[in-house]
């Protein structure tokens, strides 16, 4: 069986999750996108779309899903962490040892390259505020890690892995965090956005 045409959801393959960023469709010649560790690192990935993205693409529907970014394999590490040539700049956000797009990864020696372990992907709902989108996932009680929300027009940040902590970030536009708990997301919200505080 070829592990590239494995459905890791309803909806998603193993290609869809890997190959998605701008990173790896510039630089496809040159990383491999998959995972090695397969054993742990699919049924992560399962995991994740079974409680977190399914059931957002199950109400949304699938033609209004946009995957940003999944999976970072350890050949996407590297090239996410290049600059551009032409701009300077980082091709994307890395964080390889916090963030869990990596999941179950094992570097050189032999240890996890993120010890939170689980898996997470980028995405937004076309034509919807990403606070609308947090407000939803907030209302329907989905057991996500971590959650970044960005602006509005950006995608969000989602993982699930086996802590279910469901801390939510907001980062201002130099990029720099603030961790909000679940009661601190819905009033701001309210105050900023207009959001009804439908979630305590």
């Amino acid at each position: 069986m070829n592990t590239r045409e494995v459905k890791i959801s309803k909806y998603i393959t193993l290609a869809e999750f890997c190959t998605c960023t701008q990173t790896y469709h510039k630089y496809n010649q040159h990383i491999n996108p998959y995972p090695q560790n397969i054993q742990e690192v699919i049924p992560a990935l399962q995991d994740l779309n079974k409680f977190i993205i399914d059931p957002i693409i199950d109400y949304f529907g699938r033609e209004k899903f946009r995957l940003t970014y999944g999976f970072c394999s350890p050949d996407l590490k590297k090239y996410l962490e290049k600059k551009d040539p032409v701009t300077g700049q980082k091709n994307g956000r890395v964080a390889p040892n916090l963030d869990q797009h990596i999941s179950h990864e094992i570097n050189k020696n032999g240890k996890y390259y993120c010890e939170r372990l689980g898996a997470a992907c980028d995405f937004m709902i076309t034509d919807l505020p990403s606070t609308e989108l947090v407000e939803w996932i907030l209302q329907n009680k989905l057991p996500f890690d971590s959650l970044y929300f960005y602006s509005n027009e950006q995608p969000i940040h989602i993982s699930y892995g086996q802590q279910h902590k469901r801390d939510i970030w907001t980062f201002n536009n130099s990029g720099i965090p603030t961790k909000k708990g679940i009661a601190d997301w819905v009033k701001l919200a309210k105050q900023i956005y207009g959001v009804s505080e439908s979630e305590s």
